[in-house]
């Protein structure tokens, strides 16, 4: 199972340090996400740094852009790092589409799907000197003349994953992308039951099989090496998994465990900006299904009983301990056959 560190730091400069100590405590791939940064610029540096490990936004808000702009920036990552790069794209949710990014929402699936094979449409015909005729429903891409065409990859197109939780975003990206994120907000039995299967339907669809798709486990990670830091992350927990919880978009994995009201009383407290309030509704019970809870010595163990066979790599996430030090007995120990 590989495993990925994160790339979140303050200041993009600091990109290139930090992904060369996850390079050096061996990490298989390094992440930054759309926060405060942009998730391309760090991305820049770290390749500049760096020799062997993955680079991918994960994820980048495809939606805030246009396929054109995602090609190029593709190509030019995975020219930059040197084939190393992975273009991780997410849907994000109306609202900040439409009142922060001013962009049009529609359809998000099959926006996704068509965006994906819109890029790849593009690559093509630089890769291959093919005319650019991709026409979609939201996308249409009929005009590449030569001083715009950065002609064939070296290292070929880049891989390109996305994110999602429901159904039809699931399916989508079982039926075109390269490799999937698993959203933080999950459970073990909601990603066994549910994800694996609305996966190998898109699977069917393109007829591929399951070695064709790889999946890209995020957890959130409920640990310390006393009880002081085990108390200070199961409360950034349950505010990180109460946040989540108030999404309608991630209602489905409510309603899985039969906690589908929750949602509405979280979004309703969020409107209201009661956010400690919110953490408060996330009992032990629900924290263990959500989170991934163990005592430090135990972690690597705990990890590799729920995650061995569903994923093929996973992100720890865990505001107690952002240190990249810390996970690497947790690197080594999943590492091993």
């Amino acid at each position: 199972m590989k495993m990925d560190g994160n790339l979140l730091v303050d200041d993009p400069a600091d990109a290139g340090p930090r992904a060369r100590t996850l390079e050096a405590e061996g990490y298989h791939g390094a992440f930054t996400y759309e926060g405060r940064h942009d998730p391309f610029f760090p991305l820049v540096l770290a390749a500049r740094e760096t020799s062997r490990i993955e680079l991918m936004t994960a994820i980048a808000i495809g939606f805030a852009r246009n396929p054109m702009t995602l090609a190029n920036i593709g190509y030019d990552l995975q020219l930059t790092s040197k084939g190393r790069f992975i273009l991780g794209l997410g849907s994000q949710i109306r609202p900040h589409i439409e009142r922060r990014f001013s962009m049009p929402w529609s359809k998000p699936a099959a926006r996704m799907r068509e965006m994906i094979l819109a890029i790849r449409a593009i690559w093509t015909s630089w890769q291959e000197g093919s005319r650019l005729d991709y026409r979609g429903e939201f996308y249409q891409h009929t005009l590449m003349t030569p001083v715009f065409d950065p002609g064939p990859n070296p290292y070929g197109p880049p891989k390109i994953f996305t994110a999602g939780v429901g159904p039809r975003m699931t399916e989508a990206a079982g039926e075109v992308a390269d490799g999937f994120f698993v959203h933080p907000f999950h459970s073990v039995d909601f990603l066994r039951s549910k994800t694996l299967a609305w996966l190998s339907a898109g699977l069917e669809k393109s007829g591929r099989d399951r070695a064709a798709l790889e999946i890209a486990g995020q957890c959130i990670i409920v640990t310390g090496r006393n009880e002081e830091e085990f108390e200070k992350a199961r409360n950034a927990a349950r505010a990180q998994l109460s946040f989540y919880g108030s999404t309608p978009a991630y209602r489905p994995v409510l309603d899985h465990i039969g906690m589908g009201d929750l949602q509405a009383r979280l979004n309703q407290l969020s409107k209201q900006g009661k956010w400690l309030e919110m953490a408060g509704l996330i009992d032990d019970d629900l924290l263990t299904q959500l989170a991934v809870v163990a005592p430090r010595d135990a972690l690597a163990g705990e990890l590799r009983r729920r995650y061995a066979g569903l994923v093929d790599r996973l992100s720890l996430l865990s505001h107690g301990a952002p240190d990249p030090d810390l996970w690497v007995d947790v690197i080594e120990a999943l590492a091993e056959p």
